[in-house]
């Protein structure tokens, strides 16, 4: 049973991000920051699948512990994904608040998401493994968490200003999806259930899309 809700709700997932960010790049015509949006939400798909299709397989053959390093893999490449992720939604803000200078913001996205990255690569985080190292998964968190925390200031403080009601709530899917997300790397390991988190932290994300497209639709 677990295999077949958690099978269904990951397909569900990938195709309604993959299918919304195809039709945002299709339909977004001169409008930059939808172009952009259909890029991120494309590349979040394309991203969690490399994490998803192989935990889907295992769920459905053989079981987790005998897809530790496809598990691995993907944990490694939706980590710089996502990240890559967090750094395109910083050009829909700018794009679509007309946001012009701001280096210092912009070397601050830089440098987490650089950080971030370069944290990802060191062996120490244990990819491979199928219990790896927590501190360092701790580590490599800290400037993506920081990072996620710079977009959710900057779209709430936007979205107030100009009273922006498309986009009021993307700093709150920012906020849940990390609120969701922090315990699974804290406990997830010792407490299985709380892998379960995922599934609402995912869900934010499938939101965050949607207000992109809902927003395109009610411009157009």
């Amino acid at each position: 049973m677990r295999a077949f809700i958690e099978t269904s709700f990951d397909i569900f997932y990938l195709c309604t991000v993959i299918t919304l960010g195809i039709l945002m790049i299709k339909n977004a015509k001169q409008r930059k920051q939808y172009m952009l949006f259909g890029i991120m939400a494309i590349t979040l798909g394309l991203g969690d699948s490399f994490h998803l299709v192989p935990r889907a397989i295992a769920l459905c053959t053989t079981g987790l512990e005998n897809f530790t390093v496809a598990l691995g893999i993907g944990k490694f490449i939706t980590s710089i994904t996502m990240t890559i992720f967090y750094v395109i939604l910083y050009y829909v803000w700018r794009l679509r608040y007309h946001v012009k200078g701001q280096k210092n913001i912009t070397f601050w996205v830089y440098t987490l998401s650089i950080v971030r990255i370069i944290l990802c690569f060191f062996p120490q985080n244990e990819w491979l493994v199928a219990n790896p190292n927590l501190t360092w998964a701790i580590i490599r968190n800290i400037p993506f968490a920081l990072l996620g925390l710079l977009i959710i200031v900057l779209f709430y403080r936007s979205a107030k200003d100009h009273q922006d009601h498309l986009f009021k709530n993307m700093w709150l899917t920012i906020v849940l999806s990390f609120g969701f997300y922090i315990p699974v790397v804290l406990w997830a390991e010792s407490i299985p259930m709380i892998g379960m988190l995922m599934i609402p932290k995912t869900c934010a994300y499938v939101w965050t899309v949607w207000i992109g497209y809902h927003a395109m639709k009610q411009e157009a």
